[in-house]
């Protein structure tokens, strides 16, 4: 009797002990938290996070001409553009190329942009708006003088620098054949910090695509960094796209050896943060222009203005930043509720004024 009672007790205790293990196993599993409504006997929803406003249509652009964000972390960008410290939302910049023999209608086309508020800014202000919304001015211009030229030819942008302190983008061609002289004189107008030195290749006339050949590439986009090196003791951020041409494989190689920005001679419509106008097919009716969509690098294939389009673009430019920060105001509240249910947890709050 005494030796049943103690097996009993043995494997009653093991039964025990086994039950125990399976309840500690169960208990530590994970729990999937769902969202349910407060009616418990209907099934359980899962959560639906805030909707995001699309992306601010412009009416001003070609029906073509599509604007195409380049931000990938959504989080990032939100606390970017409603930071109180940055730039406002609208901030709109236009990019505006000269040469050499564009006198006509100059010194008119200066005096509008000062007059309708716009104000100049240089490649790093650009680069550093276009990537992080860093502050500049509402209505900014960045204004590209194509081709190397003597120190002379910089006598009318002077006028505008010291007047109102307006840089000016010099798109250089590092032709081994340009004279000692317009070498120095433009490193010394480097040196005073008003003229900035981009790249625009290295043979004249060099047009860029996806038919050049891999040493045609390499010496425009290398060469370019070599001079810069040598000549202006620094490395060049943006290269001008000689006559507008440019493709998937110049566009690559060009991002590998460093460069941030680059300049087509599409003229599509402005520049906004997170905002760049760009097509996917060519237009009939626009023959000269490539389409740059497909190479799905807006900052490196970034519209222009050519001067005959400057002046009657001037006031559409304008109107399309006031158009954006309107729709970026109106759609606040949404962008905030997203940033509040997904971001803020990760990124903090945004800050406040």
């Amino acid at each position: 009797m005494t030796k049943k009672n103690r097996s009993f007790n043995s494997t009653d205790h093991h039964l025990i002990t086994f039950l125990i293990c399976i309840f500690i196993l169960i208990s530590c599993k994970p729990i999937n938290v769902v969202a349910t409504t407060e009616n418990l006997t209907t099934a359980p929803a899962q959560v639906t996070l805030p909707a995001l406003p699309t992306t601010y249509q412009s009416q001003y652009l070609n029906p073509l001409d599509l604007p195409r964000t380049y931000i990938q972390n959504t989080c990032q960008y939100l606390r970017s553009k409603w930071n109180p410290f940055n730039a406002e939302p609208g901030t709109v910049v236009m990019i505006v190329t000269f040469n050499e023999t564009d006198e006509h209608d100059f010194g008119r086309i200066m005096e509008q942009f000062y007059e309708q508020d716009f104000r100049a800014i240089n490649t790093q202000q650009f680069l550093a708006f276009v990537e992080r919304n860093i502050k500049i001015p509402p209505r900014s211009v960045l204004i590209i003088q194509n081709n190397s030229l003597p120190a002379t030819e910089f006598k009318r942008f002077r006028e505008y620098h010291e007047k109102w302190g307006w840089p000016v983008i010099n798109g250089w061609v590092s032709d081994p054949k340009i004279p000692e002289t317009i070498w120095r004189e433009n490193a010394a107008l480097e040196s005073e910090g008003w003229v900035d030195h981009q790249a625009q290749g290295v043979i004249p006339g060099t047009v860029l695509s996806d038919d050049s050949s891999k040493t045609v590439i390499s010496r425009e986009l290398k060469g370019s960094i070599t001079a810069f090196a040598e000549r202006y003791a620094k490395k060049p951020i943006a290269f001008i796209w000689p006559g507008g041409g440019f493709g998937q494989r110049p566009v690559e190689a060009a991002r590998e050896l460093g460069y941030q920005l680059g300049f087509t001679s599409n003229s599509r419509g402005p520049v906004m943060y997170n905002w760049v106008p760009l097509a996917d097919e060519a237009d009939p009716a626009r023959p000269t222009y490539i389409p740059e969509g497909a190479i799905k690098d807006p900052l490196m294939t970034l519209p222009r203005y050519s001067p005959d389009q400057i002046l009657d673009s001037i006031d559409v430019v304008r109107k399309t930043g006031n158009e954006a920060r309107a729709y970026a105001e109106a759609s606040k509240a949404a962008d905030y509720k997203y940033y509040d249910s997904v971001c803020e947890s990760i990124y903090g709050r945004i800050p406040l004024p």
